[in-house]
C-alpha cells in the first residue's frame, strides 16, 4: 500500500520540480540587495547629507518614543504587505506580467539593500546594529515569502503561456489558479507575522539601540 504524501514531501517535491527558478529568483533578489548597497556609495555629499539629517530626526523621535500607534503600523505594512502579494498575483495570472514580476523582485532587494548599505555607511557598526533590530526580523519572513510568491506566480505564468500558445498542452487551467490563488491567500495571511513584529517588536527595539547609541 502505498503511503500518502505528506505536506513535508509536497514541500520537498514542489522546490526540487522549481529548482531551477528558485535559484534563479534567490540569484535576481540577491543581486537587487548588492546593487541597492552600492547605490549608497553613489550618492553626492549633499544627498548623504540631507538622509542623513532626515534620519537623526527620526531617531530623536525614536528616543523620545514619538511612535504611531502600534496598530496603526500594523495596518499598514499588513496592507502594504498585502497590496505587493495582490499585485504579484495579478501579474502571475496575465501573460505579459512575468517580467515585471522580476523587475518587482529585484527593486525590493534594492530597497532592503540600499537601508541597510546607508544605515552602515553612516553608522558604521551601529548602523549594522540598527539594521539588526529594524530591517532584519521581519525580513526574514518577508524575503523568503516574496520569494516563493514570485517563483509560484513565474510557474503560473509561464504555465499561461504554454497554455495559450503550446495547442498541445492540454493542462487543465481552472485547478491550477484555484491552487495558486489558495496559495496567494495562505501567504498573505502569513505576513500578518511580519507586520505583527515589525509594529510591536521593532519600535522596542530600536529604541533600546537608539538610547545606547546617545549614551556614547
Amino acid at each position: 500500500m502505498l503511503r500518502k504524501p505528506t505536506m513535508q514531501d509536497r514541500i520537498a517535491y514542489h522546490i526540487q520540480e522549481h529548482s531551477s527558478v528558485y535559484l534563479f529568483v534567490s540569484i535576481l533578489l540577491l543581486m537587487g540587495v548588492i546593487f541597492g548597497a552600492v547605490t549608497v556609495n553613489s550618492l553626492q555629499g549633499g544627498q548623504k547629507q540631507e538622509l542623513y539629517t532626515y534620519l537623526s530626526r527620526f531617531f530623536g523621535q525614536v528616543s523620545e518614543g514619538k511612535f504611531a500607534a502600534s496598530n496603526e503600523m500594523f495596518e499598514q505594512s499588513y496592507f502594504s504587505h498585502l497590496k505587493y502579494i495582490g499585485f504579484i498575483w495579478v501579474l502571475g495570472i496575465s501573460i505579459i506580467g512575468l517580467p515585471i514580476i522580476l523587475v518587482l523582485l529585484f527593486l525590493k532587494g534594492i530597497v532592503v539593500g540600499f537601508t541597510v548599505g546607508f544605515l552602515v555607511n553612516q553608522l558604521g557598526w551601529q548602523g549594522f546594529l540598527l539594521s539588526f533590530v529594524s530591517v532584519l526580523p521581519q525580513n526574514l519572513i518577508v524575503i523568503p515569502a516574496f520569494i516563493i510568491v514570485t517563483t509560484v506566480s513565474v510557474n503560473f505564468s509561464l504555465r499561461m503561456i504554454r497554455h495559450q500558445f503550446i495547442r498541445r498542452s492540454n493542462e487543465p487551467i481552472l485547478p491550477l489558479f484555484v491552487r495558486y490563488t489558495c496559495f496567494f491567500l495562505i501567504v498573505g495571511l502569513g505576513m500578518a507575522a511580519a507586520s505583527f513584529f515589525e509594529a510591536y517588536a521593532s519600535p522596542k527595539l530600536m529604541k533600546i539601540v537608539v538610547e545606547a547609541m546617545s549614551q556614547k
